[in-house]
């Protein structure tokens, strides 16, 4: 993959950005340079404007009806906001990044926009989808990815465009352990043969130590670390730890073993089937029992139909053969089968955080999000504010109680998800990447809370890569490897 790309200069002069709907900025106070061809990883605590800085650059953020902005933000000595389609950006969510319904057609999507000739257009679609490792045929439908595949797919989208600016957000967080060295080797292979600038926000740092030459980390006031990654490290390393950095050497505490042994089996799966797109099973030959009191993670490759087998055990995906049943504790008078109960049915059952938080948010503040299921069971609104201020002070989301769900970063976003389906007290929670877009800190209290509950006699099923989440909780793991 060989271009004679421009790499890009970026500069921000005491920048920040607010949303319309919040009253505190996003991001606030950034002063810096970043020269053509430096490799910047971009750290700081959930919520501490890395996003948005990337959104910014990128310009996405929208025009003075969407917030508020202050200082600039350049690429080139330019406006960000005139210098669409000169960097690539991957975001967080890469379902919010699929356009179109064939993987081919949705990786070329930014090349046509770019005027590239469609000859040169096909050959860079080949080889960036060859660079990420997305073996799958071009007319493949998008719908029909998993979320990990989809990242792959968004990643892919960014590098045949061949950008002077790179701008990767969480690029690798819902990939398997193989896929995030495949992607970062992707990156790397790019940043050989082209001198783009790079830009890359990731909570954990050692997988993308090796290709970066310079740390930026942000916090309430700005940038309060910037520099060579072993020297920021050195010489800040407590400082940013005690901040939420995720600084090697130093990992969150774990909570306490199980307080007892796991008990009576609440959901469990015989010979299922599960398909992601009706009829086409993605993962079968399944026998899996869900129990109280502990905790069983879903792991596997991407595309191995882990999230597809959750939401079937969780009560919201038919399987395609076998069944899902439920003892008779957790039906207490509803039908055996999960995928029969009704919404309101499910509430204090079986609750379930998807992969993706934007599926499931619904109200215009995150305080009215959090009250949705408790008002579906009726609840007095003294029992939904207590229940609430517990939940948005231990998630650290109570300084956010009045903003708008869709403005929250996406760590944020993840914790929003897990306290709404806290609120209804399920006896089993379904988790799909619990930890996704954590800093050390939130990842720490987050665990903490499924521990309690762990141990409290709730059955949680987590689907996760993150195998530090597995030895925190002593989970149990089920290994998924796709249709027999």
């Amino acid at each position: 993959m060989t271009s004679d790309v421009r790499p890009a200069a970026v500069e921000a002069q005491g920048w920040g950005w607010r949303h319309a709907s919040r009253i505190a900025w996003a991001v606030r106070d950034v002063t810096l340079r970043i020269e053509p061809g430096e490799r910047v990883l971009l750290l700081g605590a959930s919520g501490a404007g890395k996003s948005t800085l990337l959104h910014g650059l990128a310009g996405v953020l929208g025009g003075d009806e969407e917030g508020d902005a202050e200082g600039r933000l350049l690429i080139d000595g330019a406006p960000a906001s005139a210098s669409r389609g000169g960097a690539g950006l991957v975001l967080q969510d890469p379902d919010s990044q699929v356009i179109l319904a064939r993987v081919g057609d949705d990786v070329a999507f930014g090349c046509e926009n770019l005027g590239i000739p469609r000859e040169e257009i096909w050959r860079r679609v080949d080889e960036a989808l060859d660079a990420v490792g997305l073996d799958v045929p071009l007319d493949r439908p998008t719908k029909a990815l998993s979320g990990g595949q989809k990242q792959r797919l968004a990643l892919a989208g960014a590098l045949a465009m061949r950008p002077g600016l790179l701008l990767l957000d969480e690029p690798t967080a819902n990939l398997d352990p193989a896929g995030v060295v495949e992607v970062r080797d992707a990156v790397e292979r790019m940043l050989q043969t082209q001198r783009t600038t790079l830009i890359v926000v990731e909570h954990r740092l050692g997988v993308w130590l090796p290709l970066i030459d310079r740390v930026i980390v942000l916090g309430d006031g700005g940038i309060i670390a910037d520099g060579r990654p072993e020297q920021v490290l050195a010489a800040q390393g407590e400082r940013l730890a005690d901040a939420g950095v995720w600084v090697p050497g130093r990992p969150p505490r774990h909570p306490a073993p199980p307080v007892a042994s796991p008990g009576e089996a609440l959901l469990t799966g015989r010979d299922l089937a599960v398909a992601r797109v009706r009829g086409t099973a993605v993962a079968s030959g399944i026998d899996v029992d869900v129990r109280a009191g502990s905790v069983l993670a879903i792991t596997g490759p991407n595309g191995a139909g882990k999230s597809t087998l959750g939401l079937t055990l969780a009560g919201l995906l038919p399987p395609v053969a076998g069944a899902v049943t439920a003892s008779d504790a957790l039906a207490a008078g509803a039908a055996a089968q999960p995928i029969r109960w009704t919404s309101r049915e499910l509430l204090t059952r079986v609750g379930t955080v998807f992969q993706e938080p934007e599926h499931q948010l619904l109200a215009s503040t995150v305080q009215d999000e959090l009250a949705i299921g408790a008002r579906s069971l009726g609840l007095s609104e003294a029992e939904i504010a207590e229940r609430s201020d517990e939940l948005l002070q231990r998630l650290r989301l109570d300084r956010l109680a009045k903003a708008n769900p869709y403005t929250l970063s996406g760590g944020e976003k993840r914790r929003l998800t897990v306290a709404a389906a806290l609120i209804t007290r399920p006896r089993v929670l379904m988790l799909d990447e619990p930890t996704f877009g954590q800093d050390a800190r939130t990842w720490q209290e987050l665990v903490a809370i499924l521990a309690a509950l762990r141990d409290d006699g709730a059955a949680l099923i987590a689907v996760t890569h993150d195998l530090d989440v597995i030895a925190a909780l002593h989970a149990e793991r089920f290994e998924l490897r796709g249709a027999a």
